[in-house]
């Protein structure tokens, strides 16, 4: 009996030992790399009113890895830039909008080019227009940069942006895994063209093209992702609450239109 009680005590100490480990892990935010830098702003912020709380806002993993994460338990909190399948929502996912960013097309900025029209960008990226030279920039050969067929900004695009729903890209084309990688190889590489997520400090850097004679930020620009956080239902502790209240609070609003998003009124 004396065995069953010892026995019963340590593994009620393992657990309350396991319980505060996990308070004090911190949170992660894991998932999509659209709006990284925007919601490390956010998790600054936070920071500086919960200083009690470490989070993590780490590099991309895709929407489809956050979701992944936080289904599994893994995780408990993600960040996506696309809805929720039917498929995921059934694995009892709750999404929640906190920004809307645009979608932006961004170049090198030896391309000489500051603006393109919507047909030029469907013949830049199919491999038509070859030299920056044929549409008034520098004499210089065009380097596409794309992204995987998933990936959420292109999605959107395709959805949004006039001629890109059966737009075929150049075979000549890169494929950049992640945002990052996008903004990374636009910005290495002279002549080159991508596309991703916009935030400010795109504008270091890079040029990021005015289409059909609209800013990302101007109200008429067509394109925009939803950035999300997700969650399991019933899973909301203390930590995910106060960083989810943040995120929606004005200061993290004020964030957000800093870094030329559009923050969601949920």
């Amino acid at each position: 009996m004396r065995i069953l009680a010892f026995g019963l005590a340590l593994s009620l100490g393992v657990m309350v030992q396991t319980e505060i480990a996990s308070a004090d892990s911190g949170l992660t935010v894991v998932g999509t790399g659209d709006g990284l830098e925007m919601l490390r702003e956010i998790g600054d912020g936070f920071a500086t009113q919960h200083p009690e709380i470490e989070i993590e806002i780490p590099p991309s993993i895709g929407s489809g890895g956050g979701i992944a994460a936080v289904s599994s338990g893994a995780e408990r909190l993600g960040r996506v830039a696309r809805p929720l399948k039917d498929s995921e929502v059934q694995f009892g996912l709750v999404y929640l909008p906190i920004a809307k960013i645009p979608s932006a097309i961004f170049v090198h900025p030896s391309t000489g080019v500051s603006e393109v029209s919507s047909d030029d960008l469907v013949k830049l990226f199919s491999g038509e227009i070859k030299n920056w030279s044929e549409i008034g920039g520098s004499d210089m050969r065009v380097k596409l940069v794309r992204r995987e067929d998933a990936d959420s900004t292109l999605q959107v695009l395709r959805a949004s942006m006039p001629g890109w729903g059966d737009l075929k890209f150049s075979p000549r084309s890169k494929t950049a895994v992640t945002t990052q990688e996008a903004i990374n190889t636009a910005m290495d590489v002279e002549g080159a063209i991508a596309f991703g997520p916009y935030s400010k400090p795109l504008e270091e850097g890079l040029s990021v093209l005015k289409v059909d004679g609209s800013h990302p930020t101007d109200q008429n620009y067509p394109s925009a992702v939803t950035l999300a956080l997700i969650y399991k239902d019933g899973s909301m502790d203390a930590q995910m609450e106060a960083f989810v209240d943040y995120s929606m609070s004005d200061k993290a609003h004020e964030l957000i239109e800093n870094f030329g998003g559009v923050p969601v009124t949920n």
